[in-house]
């Protein structure tokens, strides 16, 4: 089973048009897909409804959610974005998470980890023990990457949740047709983060099908 749930389009920063992403995972034998392009107080209203026609058409391949990756949002303003994105027809929220490659705003993780209308805090970087910890008091999923420059961080990433049991996922952040992972390649960026192969298969097979069919969008 493959399930990406961290995925860019033309809509954003992306190199494919949402239907050519769908049908590149459906060839890499992806089972679902969601398409979560940048959104921040400017976009939100224009990309959110093209990404939810776009799911709907895109269901013909694959399940198609989408969904939305708020984006160097100030920590204040994140939960009026996502409110807004939700009201839009998003059913999938990802935070763009502290990354050491980017200047994400500080308190970032922190906000994200702590709203429970998040689904995945995407690689957050050097997270804290304390956003750890909120994260897994609020069911938010925490992101193992395989997305260059912002990956150097997975191992740190895979040690705190392991100390605090909290659910990882292993998404692409997709950006370009080079940058889907079939499941033998997110296999390998999960042990390569030095995940043990049974936390690899239960971020990889399980805790994706599990979520999305807890939510009912699968």
């Amino acid at each position: 089973m493959r399930i990406d749930l961290h995925t860019h389009s033309i809509l954003s920063d992306g190199e494919l048009t949402p239907s050519e992403l769908v049908r590149r995972a459906m060839v890499l034998e992806h089972d679902a897909i969601a398409i979560t392009d940048h959104v921040d107080m400017t976009n939100v209203d224009i990309v959110v409804p093209a990404i939810v026609k776009a799911a709907e058409l895109s269901n013909e391949y694959i399940r198609t959610i989408p969904g939305a990756e708020i984006t160097h949002v100030p920590p204040k303003l994140m939960k009026k974005v996502i409110k807004r994105a939700k009201e839009l027809g998003a059913k999938w929220i990802v935070v763009h998470g502290e990354t050491v490659s980017e200047p994400v705003i500080k308190g970032t993780n922190l906000e994200a980890a702590s709203n429970p209308d998040v689904n995945v805090l995407a690689h957050p970087g050097i997270i804290t023990d304390k956003e750890m910890q909120e994260a897994v008091e609020n069911n938010v999923l925490i992101e193992i990457t395989g997305r260059a420059h912002h990956n150097i961080t997975n191992g740190h990433v895979v040690n705190v949740a392991r100390k605090f049991n909290a659910k990882m996922i292993v998404n692409s952040d997709c950006h370009a047709p080079g940058d889907l992972m079939n499941r033998e390649r997110a296999m390998k960026v999960a042990l390569g983060a030095g995940m043990t192969e049974e936390e690899a298969t239960e971020a990889i097979d399980v805790t994706p099908s599990k979520t999305l069919k807890d939510l009912g969008l699968w």
